[in-house]
């Protein structure tokens, strides 16, 4: 397991270094001038300022170059400094990051305790009224965008009833839980979609092992339903959905970039869409770091949960 881990590791860091890379391409690659972005229009009529903004932050040289120079400072722990908000990007990262996690964290927690039984139920009414409803409403909620939830909740249950406020909570970390009002439809909004998509695995996971040998075994040596569903087939079908869990971070987090935008929630995700709008590079390359990390993490942990939830799971 030791070497599992070590291994998993120096892939982990191959995986970031080369999505820094790629992304810096391509941010480089997105069509206007940074310089102008940041100093403004009036930047065209005065050369030199272009120049000197050019040589402070290194656009007068190659990309590769450009991009060394900033893997240098990233492996002594510098992330950059913020164009547009004079700020150290770690230290917007440190600000925003918790509220981010909590808002995932909670919408995580709901999904999973929300579709774990209902694709349970799902499997065992198979081709009833219910396992219908369920598979539609997760169809409905899985395709539609996550801009389009938040502003169909918005209008019902903020405009139209009045039961929760229209923007999320803006102070810091305590707010989130003092004001859960405010929170309460960002987190739905974010964990509807998750659960359309655990729900669905969770269903398949259960019909896939309801007819495996050991359920027919329990069931002949005289074991309730209720047993055999709840110690025998849950453990195996939670499986897939561990690891699916840490491989979807990625798009719980984008989901959240989208919620955040939508609720004015001051996130890392709220943080990355206005630095994208003013073409903010260091932040936007400190988001992608984070997300990064968080990925290859999510997906080491899943497969050590892999290997706790099936014993049969040992890597060499």
């Amino acid at each position: 397991m030791i070497g599992f881990l070590i291994r998993r590791i120096l892939q982990a860091a191959i995986v970031v270094l080369l999505v820094t890379m790629i992304t810096f391409i391509l941010l480089r690659a997105i069509p206007g001038n940074v310089a102008v972005a940041i100093l403004g229009p009036a930047a065209y009529r005065n050369p030199a300022a272009l120049a000197q903004f050019n040589a402070t932050y290194g656009f007068n040289k190659p990309w590769f170059s450009q991009y060394l120079l900033w893997l240098g400072h990233l492996l002594q722990g510098n992330l950059g400094f913020s164009w547009t908000l004079d700020q150290s990007v770690a230290s917007l990262l440190g600000e925003r990051l918790p509220k981010t996690v909590i808002l995932v964290g909670i919408s995580t927690i709901l999904a999973l305790v929300i579709a774990v039984p209902v694709g349970l139920l799902q499997a065992v009414r198979r081709n009833k009224p219910v396992d219908y409803t369920f598979t539609a409403l997760s169809f409905l909620f899985y395709a539609a965008p996550t801009f389009f939830v938040g502003t169909v909740l918005i209008l019902v249950f903020s405009v139209d009833l009045h039961w929760f406020g229209p923007e999320a909570p803006q102070g810091g970390i305590v707010s989130d839980f003092t004001d859960w009002k405010d929170l309460t439809l960002p987190v739905v909004t974010l964990a509807l979609v998750t659960i359309a998509l655990f729900s669905r695995y969770m269903r398949s996971s259960v019909l896939d092992n309801i007819t495996e040998d050991y359920v027919r075994t329990a069931r002949a040596k005289g074991a309730s339903q209720r047993r055999v569903l709840w110690r025998h087939v849950m453990r195996n079908s939670l499986i897939p959905i561990a690891t699916l869990l840490g491989l979807s971070i990625p798009g719980i987090l984008s989901g959240a970039l989208i919620t955040e935008s939508v609720f004015n929630y001051p996130g890392m995700g709220y943080l990355f869409y206005q630095s994208a709008l003013k073409q903010d590079y260091p932040t936007m390359l400190g988001f992608v770091i984070v997300v990064a990390i968080a990925t290859v993490v999510g997906s080491l942990l899943a497969d050590i949960a892999y290997a706790v939830l099936d014993p049969r799971v040992r890597y060499a």
